[in-house]
């Protein structure tokens, strides 16, 4: 059990956990997720970890569907920031404590604020990842945010696409 799971649990909100086999050479963690588990990508997020520079450990956590990108300046603005990159996967692991592929918002190491892309607002739910390639946690959209102090905020590109 990861220490994702066991925050829901512990937390006692509804949620439904996914196991698929991962495929070491998926090109996008995420969107084989979405087409192992049969779920519609929009569904399926991905956790981003972001820095205000690459020499620096991440500040925040961003969650957007796995067929979209991160908008840096949309996050960077909805975290009252300049600018923002991504993590380097070295701090995004340090950080969080889950390897790069299975970084999950819940049960991170070290909490961090977390923005989710507003399309996940209206969705009964969402999945992310529960802590390891190859396994999912869905729930409400509203209890993710609740357990990982995340706000909602358009921080997704409009662009959709096919890598992670």
């Amino acid at each position: 059990m990861t220490p994702a799971i066991k925050q829901a649990e512990k937390a006692a909100v509804p949620f439904e956990v996914l196991e698929y086999e991962h495929d070491n050479r998926a090109e996008s963690y995420g969107l084989e997720a979405a087409d192992k588990l049969g779920l519609t990508p929009q569904t399926v997020f991905k956790t981003l970890l972001v820095a205000p520079d690459e020499k620096s450990m991440p500040i925040a956590v961003a969650l957007v569907p796995v067929n979209c990108q991160l908008n840096l300046k949309a996050a960077a603005k909805a975290l009252g920031q300049k600018k923002l990159v991504m993590a380097t996967p070295a701090f995004a692991e340090r950080s969080s404590g889950y390897l790069v592929g299975g970084i999950s918002p819940l049960g991170q190491k070290k909490p961090l604020p977390t923005l989710i892309d507003s399309i996940a607002e209206p969705l009964v739910r969402i999945h992310v990842s529960a802590g390891r390639r190859g396994l999912e946690i869905a729930m409400a959209p509203m209890d993710l945010a609740a357990l990982c102090r995340g706000r909602f905020a358009p921080i997704a590109s409009s662009t959709q696409h096919n890598g992670d």
